[in-house]
């Protein structure tokens, strides 16, 4: 494998502490754990790993305070490093909105700079935004002002648009991509193509959705059973990370950890990473084969799709509702569609707007799938 970690200056473990989806307190889930966040923080630093990763938008900035309270507040700052990312499509915020959001992330982290810095979610439907804003020259101007030490951007569109993207803007430091071994030759999302980007440009890139939202950290059991015969004391999760770790260039695989034992599992293989091997990688063509018999909607639970729904739908949880359903787990899908429907929007309230779709990274045809929601549980 190359030297990508060490390309941007210092070396990079190859697990990285995705701080989206967060422990949240028992008794008011809108609330971060901060208490249990810092048991996690303090086990990933004692393993020797150091990139954590927020974003402006995450958890509506709660993300970023907890960084500061579990990590920056507690921990020398040339001990670890710190990536967050500017939005400027979500809420549709104006050119100085979306420029003053690095200041916000700075007072909210208390960082005094960023590692990493990134433009987020960059996609067909938003990345001229980003260019009409002059974002790109903006990011630059902050790292000469020593805010920013590196700068990239999130990518979520086709091989096509990101080889165009690094060839107009080449000093563009990193970029952060979808890799999951069910999204590596999934047409819309196209895992393979973007990585093979980056390599030809000698791009590192740090990996999101390495489990896709979860999906394969608790695959269907057609799929569980191919990695419990391969290595019984594997987690099925460790695949997923392992696989995307193991893609040459990846500069480190982000885990969005809620729980203690995650982070644990997390590190028990990951601490000591060691590429998979050919034998290793024959294991993950039978679970890509296994899952692709599957008509499962793939979505990953970013949410992404719910900013600005007229009806408040929380579409995430319907689809999670209808894969259980379709993998037969009947009570398992009745209690989630129930839980998915408690603020009272179900799949017929969809008025077909079309926001879900214009924001949804993985561009599935969301209003459909929601017809067919309805039609299984109405």
């Amino acid at each position: 494998m190359g030297n990508y970690g060490n390309y941007l200056g210092k070396e990079t473990g190859k697990l990285g502490f995705g701080l989206m989806r967060l422990p949240k307190l028992p008794d008011d889930p809108s609330k971060i754990d901060v208490e249990t966040v810092k048991t996690m923080v303090d086990l990933f630093m004692a393993a020797g790993l150091t990139y954590f990763d927020t974003a402006y938008v995450y958890d509506g900035g709660e993300s970023e305070i907890a960084a500061r309270k579990a990590l920056v507040e507690r921990y020398p700052r040339d001990s670890f490093t710190l990536a967050t990312k500017m939005n400027a499509w979500l809420g549709h915020p104006s050119e100085e909105e979306v420029k003053n959001q690095l200041e916000t992330s700075l007072e909210r982290t208390g960082a005094g700079y960023f590692d990493y810095y990134l433009l987020h979610a960059v996609q067909e439907n938003n990345y001229k935004i980003y260019d009409d804003y002059g974002i790109w020259d903006f990011v630059k101007s902050m790292k000469e002002a020593g805010k920013i030490r590196h700068w990239g951007f999130s990518f979520h569109a086709s091989p096509e648009l990101l080889d165009r993207l690094l060839t107009e803007h080449p000093d563009a430091e990193f970029v952060q991509l979808q890799v999951n071994y069910a999204d590596w030759d999934n047409p819309s999302v196209q895992s393979r193509g973007i990585v093979e980007v980056a390599q030809k440009h000698g791009k590192p890139f740090v990996v999101m959705e390495p489990v896709k939202g979860g999906t394969l950290a608790d695959p269907p059991e057609s799929v569980a059973a191919i990695f419990r015969e391969a290595s019984p004391d594997m987690s099925v999760a460790s695949w997923a990370i392992r696989f995307a770790a193991s893609q040459e260039g990846c500069l480190t695989v982000l885990s969005g950890m809620s729980t203690i034992d995650q982070m644990k599992d997390n590190l028990s293989y990951m601490k000591d990473f060691h590429p998979l091997d050919e034998a290793d990688l024959a294991v993950i063509k039978k679970a890509q084969t296994a899952l692709d018999a599957l008509d499962l909607i793939k979505c990953t639970g970013c949410h992404y799709c719910m900013d600005g729904c007229p009806v408040s739908m929380h579409i995430p949880d319907i689809f999670s509702a209808m894969n259980k359903k379709l993998l037969n787990d009947q009570t398992g899908a009745a209690r989630s569609y129930e839980f998915a429907t408690r603020d009272g929007a179900r799949p017929s309230d969809c008025v077909a707007c079309g926001q879900c779709e214009g924001a949804c990274p993985q561009t599935l045809p969301i209003i459909s799938l929601l017809e067919r929601c309805k039609e299984a549980f109405e």
